[in-house]
């Protein structure tokens, strides 16, 4: 594994060290970023997504971040670094989820497609403001929830994923939250009201 510690370091910065360390490679590799801002964290997405590489992102901690990149070998195509450069991939979309499952019919079923749904915002080219989660939705911000890496990669990348705390304390997992903050219920009004779309599945 190649880590690359790009913690203080301001775009383009973490995207040319990572760059440079793609282009070390000769066979299959994993590269690991480390970096202390949401933007760094979508430039190198960008960057390395575009030039082969299959990408997750986790938020470790209060401005950490690590970037994962799988490669299978050497990088045959050269990336405009000045594509990778945008000021936020964020829109001003908020995903209300209510439930741990997606439609109506058969709750297995239900289960596969809201897993398929959250899989699908991560790879929009325009991601959310927020995704809140409430009633059964807040299940899916919890431990042993099949989507934890697909919201984590989310929140590294600045999307806030908020679970009702009252939906929590009815569950019994206020303990086992494993991704995103707890909300109330005013700040999920104030938050879809301000909202520019909501999308719901």
């Amino acid at each position: 594994m190649i880590t690359v510690n790009a913690m203080g370091e301001n775009c383009p910065i973490p995207v040319i060290m990572t760059k440079k360390a793609m282009q070390t490679i000769t066979g299959p590799e994993t590269i690991e970023v480390l970096v202390d801002n949401e933007i760094a964290v979508q430039n190198v997405t960008k960057m390395a997504a575009s030039a082969g590489g299959s990408v997750s992102s986790e938020k470790l901690g209060d401005k950490e971040f690590k970037v994962v990149i799988q490669m299978n070998g050497a990088v045959e195509n050269k990336v405009d670094e000045e594509e990778t450069f945008m000021p936020d991939t964020r829109s001003n979309t908020v995903v209300v989820v209510s439930s741990d499952r997606m439609g109506s019919g058969n709750d297995e079923l239900g289960k596969v497609l809201i897993k398929g749904f959250i899989f699908a915002v991560t790879q929009l080219d325009t991601l959310p403001k927020a995704i809140l989660f409430y009633n059964g939705g807040a299940t899916l911000t919890a431990e042993g929830s099949d989507s934890l890496e697909d919201l984590k990669s989310l929140e590294a990348q600045g999307v806030e994923i908020m679970t009702c705390g009252t939906c929590l304390d009815y569950y019994g997992l206020k303990e086992k939250l494993a991704v995103g903050t707890v909300t109330n219920m005013y700040s999920i009004v104030e938050t879809m009201a301000s909202a520019g779309k909501i999308l719901s599945p």
